[in-house]
């Protein structure tokens, strides 16, 4: 049977040349850590999730810091009884991504993102933008709907794939499915 380049392409991904990578992390840790990009580097990926080679969408490549998200301790200007609470960060990697991209185009909405890439000190996204005023974008039957007023900054309500991934919205077959609104409002209802 003969498969699509799509099909190649993935499992070209599954196993990827390994110097290639390291030397285009190296370019990428030298530039900006929010890029736009001319093509996107996983194109199997970007179809499967919306991208579309036309105008008002576009790709950009984030670099995200890694490590702990555990937020630092404050150091002053605090009563002592509130110095030690250190929350941890909910957001995963991928929303961090997807906001900072959102927040260097603000006049677009973000589609989705995906990993191309890491290393020691960073993780790499490639976030999939839509122009919501594009005439384009707005005559497209499976675009057209970041276009609407409800679809505005969709990312910093946790409405993308990696938003509701941190909210536990995803549920797997081996999971306990997530009770909504939440197991406080269920119980108020007497449910």
């Amino acid at each position: 049977m003969v498969k699509g380049l799509s099909y190649y392409l993935r499992q070209a991904w599954k196993k990827p040349d390994v110097e290639t990578l390291r030397q285009r992390m190296i370019e990428w840790r030298a530039s900006e850590a929010v890029v736009r990009v001319e093509n996107p580097l996983r194109l199997d990926r970007a179809h499967s999730l919306g991208y579309k080679a036309k105008k008002g969408v576009f790709v950009v490549r984030v670099r995200v810091i890694r490590g702990g998200h555990v937020r630092p301790r404050p150091k002053k200007a605090r009563k002592g009884r509130r110095m030690h609470t250190i929350v941890n960060l909910k957001m995963n990697y991928r929303e961090i991504a997807e906001q900072r991209a959102a927040g260097k185009y603000p006049n677009c909405e973000v589609l989705n993102s995906y990993w191309v890439g890491r290393d020691g000190m960073h993780y790499f996204f490639e976030v999939i933008m839509v122009d919501r005023t594009s005439p384009e974008v707005m005559a497209d039957k499976e675009l057209s709907f970041v276009s609407r007023p409800a679809n505005n900054t969709r990312i910093y309500r946790g409405l993308t794939s990696a938003g509701q991934k941190a909210r536990g919205l995803r549920n797997s077959p081996f999971s306990v499915p997530k009770v909504r609104p939440s197991l406080r409002a269920n119980r108020r209802q007497g449910t």
